[in-house]
């Protein structure tokens, strides 16, 4: 399988560990009878800051993962094959993973710039592919 592709499959399960993690702090909550089954309103703070960071960096992976995908599935399907292309979606999956755990370490002033560090490295790298896909000589 090519390193493009198995970076997207790797974005796609760390996207899978963060919402396992959510979801089973979330399941802990009920179980133990902390919190009803409704008490996680969608886009409104709640539980304790460490939780809100970990859903945080789980809705930020996932809110990325299809710009990620569609510029890796594109790439591949143009046969941007170069071991630029490569190096690329493998920075960028990286960084996401950093930023991830920036993001569940810590919000204090410079994780949030060291989280945003790591979000422009993704950019770059996504600006990057898509310019390998439109001008594969460049």
């Amino acid at each position: 399988m090519a390193t493009p592709l198995l970076c997207l499959l790797g974005y796609a399960l760390w996207a899978i560990l963060l919402v396992l993690y959510v979801g089973g702090q979330r399941a802990f909550q009920v179980v133990t009878g902390k919190q009803a089954p409704n008490a996680f309103p969608s886009g409104v703070q709640h539980g304790s800051d460490a939780y809100w960071r970990a859903n945080r960096a789980h809705i930020n992976t996932t809110e990325n993962l299809p710009i990620y995908g569609a510029v890796v599935v594109a790439g591949m399907l143009a046969h941007a094959d170069s071991s630029r292309f490569a190096m690329l979606a493998v920075t960028a999956l990286a960084a996401r993973v950093v930023q991830s755990l920036i993001h569940l370490s810590s919000g204090s002033v410079m994780a949030v710039n060291l989280r945003f560090s790591a979000f422009c490295v993704q950019l770059g790298c996504l600006i990057a592919m898509a310019i390998e896909i439109v001008l594969p000589s460049a």
